[in-house]
């Protein structure tokens, strides 16, 4: 297990876990329990018999200022990570020997991360650096940055990392590909009956010997520049994305593309071309990163899946000129807005209302949360466009289109229920995106905030007018609880991600 004295209780890897932890015992333990009471400028909530309390702004996204605290001996003293571990440990009572050992690791890699950047050189592009900035990660994770493997800070995002990719041969009569993967043929040359296959040199490692009689080494690839998701890497030189398995847990997942994730990607990206066509003529600032390809090989499910890459669009490729796409999660750490309501509104109008417009008009759900939407600022800083990818996340609604033909597996993974579909659509935007984005743009602004949540309320009372007043849309506007996903549960319970469940949590549209 990892100790929990890398930085001094004040550092700001330190001050992080301890938020993320609080915010999960408000929203996922103390929260269900009865146990949280708004006493402003305080929250205060009792976890494992102790009563804790924090300065809070924000709303839901639940901002501290100031150090949280518990009661001891009727005095309140500052409270540490590991304490709170603790406290959670004894509140839920059954065991996780992982659990404290996760906290921990990703608190240690905050720390690390903070050190590289120090002496690193964030990228010239704006795009890039913007995918390169979340330091501290998911606000409402327990161990938003614990890594497995050793060596992952040499391929960090957050850390400025850039490497080149290693290059594999693969004879023609074992490759494994769909779509079109074409773009790869141009990194490079083998000899006569191979092609090329760029791999992950982090995911090499992992994986152990793969080279062999059918397999050989074509030395290092372009350079590439990880984004956010860790595994997803730009590639300048071909001015495409290039999205690998790697076999570590990061958050809540392994990050393998499973086989019909390579093969769903290509369908999604056939199907999702004219409705994104039709819903751009409503919604003139909405873009899609499509993923036209992958490529592997044919030597067994390890290596299929394990050296699976999908190509993906670059976001510059699908910016008007003048547009500079900005990760949204770095949007939610500063925005810089003249006016704030304004700024807003051009916000929601370009972000929230396509997906609406996707999920009710053509039963199409995608996963609108901080990572997966890049917003395409204008000369001014004004949002002016919205750009969704990762179709891993996009799903098609189980009824709504016909999937005849596909692998029965195949067509699973591409599906869900309506009702799973909405509460992954209000969960990724409202709870996972609008809020945060709120909630940084008002700053301490508690005013501000309400008018932000009255700008949202008013356009997306219009988009319910448009769509005809779906009901689950008529009852999100009424002000029926939010879902917020319990990922504390998950790594506590040690269950796959798929399975997380939701919190109801309150709805500030109501």
């Amino acid at each position: 297990m990892h100790g929990l004295a890398i930085d001094a209780p004040s550092g700001p890897a330190e001050q992080a876990t301890l938020a993320a932890l609080l915010r999960c015992c408000v929203r996922e333990v103390a929260g269900p329990r009865g146990l949280v009471w708004p006493a402003p400028p305080y929250v205060l909530l009792r976890v494992g018999g102790t009563l804790l309390r924090a300065r809070t702004h924000g709303g839901a996204a639940l901002r501290f200022e100031g150090p949280p605290e518990r009661l001891e001996a009727g005095a309140w003293r500052t409270l540490a990570s590991g304490e709170l571990v603790r406290l959670i440990e004894e509140e839920l009572e059954s065991r996780n020997g992982e659990f404290a050992g996760q906290v921990a690791a990703s608190r240690d890699a905050v720390a690390a991360i903070l050190r590289a950047r120090a002496s690193a050189v964030p990228p010239a592009d704006p795009w890039l650096a913007s995918e390169q900035a979340l330091v501290y990660g998911h606000p409402f994770h327990p161990s938003p940055k614990a890594r497995g493997g050793e060596g992952w800070l040499a391929y960090a995002p957050e850390a400025h990392a850039q490497f080149p990719v290693r290059l594999l041969g693969v004879p023609e009569d074992v490759l494994a590909e769909g779509g079109d993967a074409s773009v790869l043929d141009a990194m490079g040359r083998g000899p006569d009956g191979y092609r090329v296959l760029p791999a992950h040199p982090w995911q090499l490692g992992l994986l152990g010997p793969v080279l062999g009689r059918e397999l050989i080494d074509l030395g290092p690839g372009p350079l590439v520049v990880p984004t956010s998701s860790v595994r997803t890497v730009y590639v300048p030189e071909a001015e495409v994305c290039l999205k690998f398995s790697l076999d570590v847990r990061i958050t809540n997942c392994v990050r393998k593309n499973a086989w019909y994730e390579l093969a769903g990607a290509v369908e999604l990206t056939g199907r999702l071309g004219p409705i994104f066509d039709e819903v751009s003529a409503t919604h003139p600032a909405t873009r899609w990163l499509a993923e036209p390809g992958y490529r592997s090989v044919a030597l067994g499910n390890r290596l299929h899946e394990g050296l699976g890459v999908i190509v993906r669009q670059s976001p510059w490729a699908v910016c008007d000129p003048g547009v500079t796409p900005i990760l949204a999660g770095a949007l939610a750490q500063e925005i810089k807005a003249h006016d704030p309501v304004a700024w807003w509104r051009s916000y929601v109008t370009v972000v929230a209302l396509p997906v609406l417009e996707l999920y009710f008009r053509h039963g199409v759900v995608l996963e609108p949360h901080l990572q997966n939407v890049l917003v395409g600022l204008d000369g001014d800083g004004m949002p002016a466009q919205a750009v969704f990818r990762d179709l891993e996340g996009a799903k098609l609604v189980a009824g709504r289109h016909d999937l005849g033909g596909l692998h029965p597996e195949v067509a699973r993974a591409l599906t869900y229920d309506a009702e799973r579909g909405w509460a992954r659509v209000v969960y990724c935007l409202l709870v996972n995106h609008l809020t945060e984005i709120a909630a940084t743009l008002a700053g301490t602004d508690d005013r501000l905030l309400r008018e932000l949540w009255r700008a949202a309320r008013s356009l997306l009372d219009w988009q319910a007018a448009g769509l005809g007043w779906p009901l689950p849309l008529s009852d999100l506007l009424a002000g029926a609880p939010l879902p917020a996903k319990a990922n504390l549960g998950v790594r506590w319970t040690r269950a796959a991600d798929r399975t997380a469940g939701y919190v109801p949590i309150a709805n500030p549209l109501a």
